[in-house]
């Protein structure tokens, strides 16, 4: 089980601020999204520092940008910080992760493995286990033990049905196929 991740942990301090009252929620779900992605890819210490940094901003524009249509704010982002760390040559797989983690459908074989591993370590999370995508109940159950919802369910039900009264024609912008 990965418990610490310097790069996370290091990302999420530096977004304290913003997730406010929030943080502990998302952090939790940020662990568990890398649990389950390592559990799909493997934990190899270049492959965690990736999956750690689009953890880390995947979700963030919610906060920092005060939207819930934050794929693309989430996205430029998380690129602002590869350019600002010296690791532009991770650009196009993490803003990948970032941009599609949402995606209903697979990515394209072509955007690699570990951008549709990201994409189902978000849905196994947001579903609370419904899906397993091929890991055992077991295992997620451990994780979710590890790292408790905190609130990150009900935070996303509420967004969403802000959402919904707000843009009735539009409620689920995030939403990709």
């Amino acid at each position: 089980m990965i418990r610490e991740l310097p790069i996370l942990d290091e990302l999420l301090e530096r977004h304290a601020a913003v997730l406010g009252s929030n943080r502990r929620a998302y952090t939790n779900h940020v662990y568990r999204m890398v649990n389950f992605c390592a559990e799909l890819v493997g934990d190899d210490p270049e492959t965690l520092q990736m999956i750690g940094i689009a953890g880390a901003f995947h979700d963030i524009g919610v906060f920092a940008d005060g939207t819930f249509d934050y794929l693309a704010p989430s996205c430029t982002r998380a690129l602002a910080y590869l350019d600002e760390a010296g690791r532009s040559q991770w650009r196009e797989e993490v803003g990948a992760m970032v941009y599609w983690h949402h995606k209903i459908t697979p990515v394209t074989k072509a955007m690699g493995p570990l951008v549709e591993a990201f994409r189902k370590a978000d849905w196994i999370d947001v579903l609370h286990g419904a899906v397993t995508c091929g890991i055992p109940r077991s295992r997620i159950s451990e994780i979710f033990k590890a790292y408790p919802n905190a609130g990150f369910h009900w935070l996303l039900v509420k967004l969403s049905a802000k959402r919904m009264l707000t843009h009735p024609w539009n409620p689920m912008p995030i939403l990709r196929w």
